[in-house]
């Protein structure tokens, strides 16, 4: 003899029971969402923390290599001071020589033919001459070369223009030298003081031709 209560009661159990399966499935799929975002989380935390130490990597590697530029930067500098002050540590000295090269020069220039061909001087003219030639290559074996200014074109570089003269040549030719110039290892020592060439103007030379032919 069936239960009539207990039939009534299985239709309730079944629902129930596929209720908790789908409650109990829902709450897996929710475990595995949960789970998954988690590890999507950590795995961009991951990547977010991998890019980072790549940047700190590469500032570092550009630190370095900045450093190093900069240390390559001062050593060449270092050496090329150490060189420079090889060559001209003693640049005031080699000044201070000039001047009594110069006076040795005015005063055998001063010199009168008859002076020059006087016996009793030939001794002391031939001796001031050794002295001068002696200083001049002491003078070029430490790279101090005379400038070579005469009838070249005046430049600002090597020369100091003292004074114009009105010439045939065209302006600025170096007609005279006051005092020679030098250089030390290619660098200015002393500048030649000189005098420059002042072209005429042609109309002066027309103005006189007209003035003859009134």
């Amino acid at each position: 003899m069936i239960d009539i209560k207990e039939s009534k009661n299985k239709p309730e159990k079944l629902k129930k029971t596929i209720d908790d399966k789908n409650n109990k499935k829902d709450e897996n799929e929710f475990k595995k969402k949960e789970t998954k975002e988690i590890k999507d989380s950590e795995l961009d935390i991951e990547v977010k923390k991998t890019k980072q130490l790549e940047e700190d990597l590469k500032s570092i590697r550009d630190e370095k290599l900045r450093l190093l530029a900069e240390m390559e930067n001062l050593r060449k500098r270092f050496e090329k001071e150490k060189i420079e002050s090889i060559k001209f540590g003693s640049i005031n000295l080699a000044r201070d020589i000039l001047l009594p090269c110069d006076n040795l020069s005015r005063a055998l220039e001063s010199l009168s033919d008859e002076e020059k061909n006087n016996k009793k001087n030939q001794g002391l003219i031939k001796g001031l001459e050794m002295v001068q030639q002696e200083i001049i290559s002491i003078l070029e074996k430490n790279g101090i070369k005379k400038i070579n200014a005469l009838n070249e074109k005046f430049d600002h570089n090597l020369h100091q223009a003292m004074a114009e003269i009105e010439s045939d040549k065209e302006s600025g030719i170096v007609l005279k030298e006051l005092q020679t110039g030098y250089t030390m290892h290619d660098r200015l020592l002393r500048p030649s003081m000189v005098v420059l060439s002042k072209k005429k103007e042609q109309n002066e030379d027309k103005n006189y031709k007209n003035d003859e032919d009134e």
